[in-house]
């Protein structure tokens, strides 16, 4: 998993809106990463909303917010309309960001072992720089947590 002083890794893909995000856009920015398993599954659908709900306190602090899991560009589409998320999310169906930001990871449910994103959030500094990790994170107080840091950085 990439640690604090790492550089954000180069990417360009698609997002909901029918856009693309790269790397090279986010140059000079504050920005809160955060990888979680699926869309309209219970945890990260509370975890989104709590991004959405703590939005103006984030643009506060100046740090733009951007979800990224595996789920199509459709898919997202869907779920920012259905909860009204007013952020970008990340489409990384081939797995590459989740690979390069160490999150794919093996999983095991109930005896059975598979591949899957592992919920995480980074936090970037304006120069591409991760400034703070939570790795395995617990969707309670989460947002809180990451906002605290925002607005310290």
């Amino acid at each position: 998993m990439l640690d604090i002083g790492d550089t954000l890794p180069k990417f360009d893909l698609p997002t909901n809106g029918d856009d693309t995000l790269s790397n090279k856009s986010l140059k000079g920015k504050k920005v809160v990463l955060y990888f979680y398993p699926k869309d309209m599954t219970p945890g990260c659908t509370t975890e989104s909303e709590d991004f959405r709900d703590n939005l103006k306190a984030f643009q506060k602090a100046d740090t733009m917010i951007i979800g990224v899991s595996k789920d199509s560009v459709v898919r997202h589409d869907k779920f920012v309309a259905k909860h009204d998320l007013p952020f970008q999310l990340i489409s990384d169906e081939t797995g590459t960001l989740c690979e390069d930001f160490g999150v794919w990871v093996e999983k095991n449910m109930y005896g059975r072992k598979y591949m899957g994103i592992q919920r995480a959030t980074f936090l970037i500094d304006a120069f591409g720089k991760i400034a703070q990790v939570w790795p395995k994170v617990k969707v309670k107080g989460h947002v809180s947590a990451v906002l605290e840091a925002a607005q310290a950085l």
